[in-house]
């Protein structure tokens, strides 16, 4: 297995504004105009989608390209490899040049080739075939150019790269190239396009890959992907694309799909980067008991064994199946940049006593730690079946940055350790309970949170049992069935009142008179009321605020020590 710190080489949201006091307002009772946020609304959490799209142009916003080693990277005006084979395949036979150094031989349309120790060999692929395939056998890296191919083989991969070295696969500027398999095999094969060593995709064609009878695509070893490609993967049997030691997403239009049981559209066993493009993954399966591991086995859009790193470009997930998953990594999982929309629709799955619940985003796995890391970036995630959560770590859970908006069935934003909020704009909704949810101790001590819980038992924050919510800095604001958290140290003054809030409303916490707003926020399309809670940097304990959710002004005191009452709000007291 590979470190990314060490082995990958360099190849060449707007915030909400808080604690501000450069707005005022005339009157109290008049409603605050949208123009005191910056932000932009959080409508459109209830009604956002996830699909295929291969027009669409690829976004032009990307970090640098990485890759696992400088010998990964193809200068396509420079192209190094010259000694070229053209196979053109024909129905049900195909021509192949006869060039030295370079074993060919044919049975119908399935051709080998064997280059040996030919070094710069570049396989050039056009034409169609029902009945043929390629494969490559040789101790030297090579190219494949796709330039317009039809391979379907019914027994076997299309594209068999056998060769355990480098293979660079070439989509051929405006052209369309299909790979298929069937649902029969005569060598149990793990994709209909599969390679002993490293995939490195370059060009600007097009290329449709579709597994019947395992993986679309699969390394043994890595993959990379770079800006101009445009694939679509899909799998009725197993995994979209499939790599066993890494995946780099530096750009591409890349589409999976998958409609296997517990299928994954895109599944590493050790970690995925990705830094530009635009990437859709949908997943459509349930699940199912694996009885090897003696657990129950769910989809997942996108799925690494290890870490993902979401650096830049566009992340679009959807698993549609009982306890799907949009996000799933095992380990650990940080996100500094880009977009995310995750969206999961399915319930929960269950097998007898054993449980998998629906994530958009989950970070390691039962009784094991997780690291869910937010400092950059936007990520909007939906839950629609039960027990759906948004964001969830096994571990602990931090957001320094960036933008999270998450309207979810169950729990918003869960931790099972400690959760750190340092910056960044944050609205969590957990419809049917807590908007935010630490098992851990909660640490604020920054950016602009809103959380809304459900009724009665549920809770805006909510801190684990014995655990504390300490308080050093940070605008937020809350609304939920009670309070269920116990105030550890604190430096600025917190409200609690009964109230109610207004979908899409521009929050405000203001001096008691109303003529200098210290923090504003956007609340989720949800009106509800319940227990407040609400506090910011120029807040102090024993003195006197208004607090505006979008509906009337309330006054309001502030208290920062659980002996200064007035923390109560109809369940839980701090």
């Amino acid at each position: 297995m590979m470190n990314f710190a060490k082995y990958l080489a360099i190849a060449s949201a707007v915030l909400l504004t808080a604690c501000s006091t450069s707005d005022t307002i005339d009157d109290g009772s008049v409603e605050p105009s949208a123009d005191n946020t910056s932000g932009t609304s959080s409508s459109d959490l209830t009604s956002f989608s996830v699909a295929i799209d291969r027009q669409t142009a690829e976004p032009e916003t990307s970090v640098e390209e990485e890759f696992f080693s400088t010998e990964d990277v193809l200068d396509m005006d420079d192209d190094p490899f010259t000694t070229i084979v053209n196979i053109a395949f024909n129905g049900s036979e195909a021509v192949v040049d006869e060039v030295e150094g370079i074993t060919i031989t044919s049975d119908g349309a399935h051709v080998t080739a064997d280059h040996g120790q030919t070094k710069n060999v570049s396989y050039r692929l056009s034409g169609s075939t029902s009945d043929g395939s390629l494969t490559v056998a040789g101790e030297k890296k090579f190219e494949v150019v796709l330039g317009g191919v039809d391979i379907t083989n019914p027994d076997s991969a299309a594209l068999n790269l056998l060769c355990g070295k480098r293979a660079f696969i070439v989509l051929q500027d405006g052209t369309q190239n299909v790979l298929r398999d069937g649902t029969s095999s005569l060598n149990s094969h793990k994709g209909a396009l599969y390679c002993k060593g490293k995939i490195l995709f370059n060009g600007s064609g097009m290329l449709d890959v579709y597994g019947n009878y395992n993986n679309a695509i699969h390394s043994a070893d890595y993959i990379v992907f770079r800006a101009g490609n445009n694939i679509y993967a899909k799998s009725t049997a197993n995994n979209g694309i499939k790599a066993n030691d890494g995946i780099i997403i530096n750009g591409g239009i890349i589409n999976v799909e998958t409609s296997a049981t517990a299928g994954k559209g895109i599944n590493c066993e050790y970690e995925i980067a990705i830094n530009g493009g635009r990437t859709t993954i949908i997943t459509t399966g349930g699940g199912e008991y694996d009885s090897d591991e003696g657990d129950t086995n769910a989809a997942a859009a996108l799925k690494a064994d290890s870490t993902l790193y979401m650096r830049g470009g566009e992340l679009f997930v959807k698993s549609t199946g009982k306890g799907g998953k949009g996000i799933k990594t095992d380990w650990e999982c940080y996100i500094s940049g880009g977009v995310v929309h995750a969206l999961t629709e399915g319930s929960v799955y269950s097998y007898g006593s054993l449980t998998s619940s629906p994530k958009a985003i989950k970070v390691g796995t039962k009784g094991e730690h997780g690291v869910l890391e937010v400092s950059g970036g936007t990520i909007m995630a939906r839950t629609s079946g039960s027990k759906g959560e948004g964001l969830e770590s096994k571990g602990t859970l931090t957001v320094s940055d960036g933008t999270v908006k998450i309207y979810a069935y169950d729990d918003g934003i869960n931790s099972a350790g400690d959760m750190y909020i340092k910056g960044g704009t944050i609205v969590s909704v957990g419809r049917n309970s807590d908007g935010i949810d630490a098992n851990g101790n909660l640490y604020i001590s920054g950016g602009n949170l809103v959380g809304v819980g459900a009724s009665g038992a549920e809770s805006s924050i909510d801190v684990g049992e014995n655990k504390q919510l300490y308080v050093t800095g940070g605008s937020f604001i809350g609304i939920g069935g009670r309070i269920d958290a116990s105030l550890g140290s604190t430096t600025q003054g917190i409200a609690s009142y009964s109230g109610s809030t207004t979908a899409n409303a521009t929050a405000k916490i203001t001096n008691s008179g109303g003529s200098t707003t210290y923090a504003t926020f956007l609340m989720p399309p949800v009106s509800t009321s319940g227990t407040v809670m609400a506090s910011c940097p120029s807040m102090t304990s024993g003195t006197s605020y208004r607090v505006y959710m979008g509906t009337s002004y309330t006054n309001v005191t502030a208290y920062s020590t659980l002996s200064s009452g007035g923390m109560g709000g109809g369940g839980k007291k701090w």
